[in-house]
């Protein structure tokens, strides 16, 4: 499998995935995302991000498992531990005072993933406050864009391993044991408000005194982080603060929040600095002047500078100023012609189609850039207006199509352009400097993130295997029991089959035990001495087809009454002449007995057959 980040089939991954699923993931590093979804291309056998989209158009569910694996949700409680014994001792205690006895005290935690860090400062503020003191006056937004992540969240449940890093003073008081693992109990849960939400394209929530985010720029692009910090800017309270992970920092020249302590990642909001979420503004729409009426109109439009045309709603050239003639080179004698039939309907631009749209959807549309070959070789630009006219009903009778020269306004523009571009060179010039520096810079930076990147993905890669080891131990234990209830069940069957085989080794006459369908189930010893087989060679086969020397039709009658017997206490006894194995003639005494199942249904025959009836020993009788 061959895929990297600059491929261009990347970018139509990308953009399916925001198109069809409305997760907008083009903010991330590229080289970040390359690895993430190379994971699940390998797990799902696809060697390019071809196939992988057509994998995912196949299998719907495919894309939670990519949303999963490129949201690396890894965190802890209290993770890096100094950090937070820097919010505890210095930061929190100015959060408190800085809010008047009573106020609330808002805190964001962007990106919570499952809460630990939610939890984590929600227990500082539990502990600085006094427990009923937080509880009224706390407000935690804990905002994440995993809805599974947020869903372990609220429910704040986790193993004996994931509280490690709590201290045991914390532990003890703020959590509980749940059904073999432990909750975060109800006091503390009820500080947090936990909701989806999505750093680049939702509103920020404002007026927070303490906002945290970390390890989670890294993920994005240089653009993207500015975007964020822009609106974490505006979600600080004057002298808020702003707590990010080890291996981000902030754009050089912000100017909204300064470093309270640089290397632990912590910043406060400037008193008084402000920015706001930059938008585009409308432009203007100046209104039209009313139009001229009378002989003042006709020589108004005769004479205007800018080429006009005014076509009726059937397409119809009515009238062409002077301008218009001039510069197309069209003649009174066309007024009355449609328009399709000269050669204006399609140059300098293609118009027929325009005037139509006019008339049929009543807007005003602009096509600029128009090229127009003038005399001397040279080229005129003209804007080309197209508006509709209404009468006073409303109903649209022509259009005017008005063509202004804009020839000045370009070559102006192209010696702004140029202008501008020198400007650019010198200023690029002078600070070539200062970016080669702030370049090396963000290289070290990037190269800080990429690895610290890698270190999570790592983390939550060990994770998962000993989540998967855990799991595997405990099928392996399962399977165990199983196998221990399997092997005493085969001790209890080897000694219930030891026991019946003593049982009839001891009967000193011929056991046969018969199915419905009168195949031999069971053939004792007895059996094997009296006929000569043994019962390795009747096993399965039909009794009544074998020949043993006892007469079979004798026994059909007794055996069909007990396989049709209403009663359990049916039994048959007949006496037959038959030929033992020696060949020797003896009379037998066979009893029929029916086999009965636990719901006492017939499921058989057992057969007792006694060669020495009178009772002598076979001994005897071999005498």
């Amino acid at each position: 499998m061959t895929v990297t980040a600059s491929d261009p089939n990347l970018e139509i991954l990308l953009n399916h995935l925001a198109a069809s699923r409305g997760f907008d993931f083009t903010a991330y590093k590229r080289s970040t995302l390359a690895r993430r979804i190379a994971v699940r291309m390998a797990a799902v056998h696809c060697d390019d991000y071809g196939a992988y989209l057509d994998y995912l158009q196949v299998d719907p569910e495919e894309f939670g498992r990519l949303f999963n694996t490129i949201l690396i949700n890894v965190t802890s409680f209290f993770r890096d531990a100094a950090a937070w014994e820097y919010l505890r001792d210095h930061v929190l205690p100015r959060v408190v005072d800085q809010r008047r006895e009573g106020e609330p005290i808002r805190v964001w935690t962007a990106a919570c993933a499952s809460g630990e860090e939610t939890y984590s400062v929600a227990m500082l503020l539990a502990e600085a406050l006094g427990a009923e003191d937080a509880a009224r006056r706390v407000k935690i937004y804990a905002t994440d864009i995993d809805d599974e992540a947020l869903s372990v969240a609220r429910h704040a449940v986790y193993t004996a391993k994931q509280l490690e890093s709590i201290p045991p003073d914390l532990r003890e008081k703020y959590l509980e044991p749940v059904a073999g693992r432990y909750q975060v109990k109800k006091e503390i849960r009820r500080l947090a408000i936990f909701g989806r939400h999505d750093l680049l394209q939702d509103a920020p929530i404002s007026r927070v005194d303490l906002l945290i985010c970390r390890n989670v720029l890294m993920y994005f692009n240089s653009e993207s982080q500015a975007r964020i910090l822009e609106r974490f800017g505006f979600a600080l309270s004057d002298g808020g603060f702003l707590f990010l992970g080890k291996a981000e920092t902030l754009l050089s020249r912000s100017v909204v929040v300064t470093p309270e302590d640089a290397k632990l990642r912590i910043f406060r909001k400037l008193p008084g600095a402000r920015n706001v979420i930059r938008g585009n503004a409308a432009d203007p729409n100046p209104g039209r002047p009313a139009p001229a009426t009378g002989p003042a109109l006709e020589l108004a439009f005769q004479r205007g500078l800018a080429a006009q045309l005014l076509v009726d709603a059937n397409g119809t050239l009515l009238f062409a100023n002077e301008a218009a003639r001039r510069l197309f080179g069209i003649s009174q004698i066309d007024n009355g012609k449609a328009i399709k039939d000269l050669e204006l309907s399609y140059r300098p631009v293609e118009l027929r189609s325009r005037v139509e749209e006019a008339i049929t959807e009543g807007n005003t549309s602009v096509v600029r850039d128009i090229p127009w070959p003038a005399n001397g070789g040279s080229t005129l630009w003209y804007e080309l207006a197209i508006i509709p006219l209404a009468g006073a009903d409303g109903r649209r009778l022509a259009v005017n199509c008005v063509f202004t020269d804009v020839t000045q306004q370009k070559l102006l523009q192209r010696e702004m352009d140029a202008s501008r571009s020198e400007l650019a060179a010198t200023y690029e010039e002078l600070q070539s400097a200062n970016e080669e520096l702030e370049t090396t810079n963000e290289e070290l930076q990037s190269t800080i993130e990429e690895l610290e990147t890698t270190n999570e993905e790592l983390q939550s890669t060990n994770e998962e295997l000993e989540t998967i080891n855990e799991e595997l131990q405990s099928t392996n234990e399962e399977l165990e029991q199983v196998n221990a209830g399997m092997e005493e069940q085969a001790g209890e069957l080897n000694r219930a089959n030891t026991f019946l085989e003593s049982i009839l080794s001891s009967i000193r006459a011929g056991v046969v035990v018969l199915s419905q369908n009168l195949e031999v189930q069971i053939w004792n010893a007895e059996a094997e001495d009296q006929w000569g087989l043994r019962r390795e060679e009747v096993r399965g086969r039909y009794f009544l087809g074998l020949d043993i020397g006892l007469p079979a039709e004798n026994l059909i009658q007794p055996i069909r009454d007990c396989l049709n017997a209403a009663s359990n206490h049916v039994e048959r006894e007949v006496l037959v002449e038959a030929t033992n194995r020696r060949g020797r003639s003896v009379q037998c005494r066979v009893r029929c007995t029916p086999l009965l199942e636990d719901d006492h249904r017939v499921a058989g025959v057992i057969l007792l057959i006694d060669d020495n009836p009178v009772g002598s020993s076979r001994e005897a009788a071999a005498t």
